[in-house]
C-alpha cells in the first residue's frame, strides 16, 4: 500500500492502517526521542504520545511534506515538551544583546568519533544543545528552530554559533588529549 494511501486509511480511523504506518516509522520516531531523552522509558511514552497526538490530527497532514517529516515535528516538539515538563531547560537568554554572525568554516579533526561528537553535544548548555542538535542532527533550519524552541530566529542563529564555538573547543581538547 503506498504512503498516501495508507495516511488516507488513517484518516478513515482504521486501525489496521494505523498500525502498518507505526510500524513503518515507530524504530524510527524511537531513534529521535532517544537523542533528545537519553532514557527508554521515556522515550517510548513520548513516543505513545506522539503517535496518538499524530493519529488524532492527521486530518491536519496535507502533504506538503513527508508524512515521516510531518511525524518527526510532533515527536521533536513531544520531546521538548516532555523536557520542558521536567524543568531541564534554562531560562532563555535574553535576546537584547545578541547578535548574528556566519561561521561556514567548521571541521572537525579526523581522529574524533561520532560518539565523541555526541557525547560533546550532550555536555553543551541546554540552551545550545538543543540549537545545535536540532541542527546539525536532526537537519531543522533556524526557522523551524525559532518555532519548536518558541524564540526568534536571531536567538536561533546565535545559539548555533555559540554553541559550535563550545562544540568546537571541547572537541580540540579531545583532540589534543587535554580533554575527557
Amino acid at each position: 500500500m503506498f504512503q498516501i494511501e495508507l495516511v488516507e486509511q488513517c484518516k478513515k480511523n482504521d486501525r489496521k492502517a494505523q498500525l502498518k504506518l507505526y510500524r513503518q516509522y515507530c524504530d524510527g520516531m524511537y531513534a529521535v526521542c532517544m537523542r533528545f531523552l537519553k532514557n527508554p522509558d521515556d522515550a517510548e511514552d513520548v513516543l505513545q504520545e506522539s503517535f496518538i497526538k499524530a493519529f488524532q490530527r492527521i486530518d491536519q497532514f496535507k502533504g506538503e511534506v513527508t508524512f515521516g517529516a510531518w511525524l518527526k515535528r510532533i515527536v521533536v516538539n513531544r520531546s521538548i515538551d516532555f523536557l520542558k515538563s521536567k524543568h531541564q531547560m534554562t531560562v532563555e537568554l535574553k535576546e537584547g544583546y545578541l547578535h548574528v554572525t556566519d561561521d561556514d568554516d567548521w571541521t572537525i579533526e579526523d581522529d574524533i568519533s561520532i560518539e565523541k561528537v555526541k557525547a560533546a553535544i550532550e555536555g553543551l548548555p541546554k540552551k545550545y544543545k538543543y540549537v545545535v542538535q536540532l541542527f546539525l542532527v536532526e537537519g531543522y533550519d533556524h526557522n523551524e528552530i525559532a518555532q519548536i524552541l518558541e524564540i526568534s530566529e536571531t536567538a536561533s542563529r546565535t545559539r548555533l554559533l555559540r554553541g559550535k564555538a563550545r562544540l568546537k573547543e571541547t572537541l580540540k581538547d579531545i583532540a589534543y588529549g587535554t580533554g575527557s
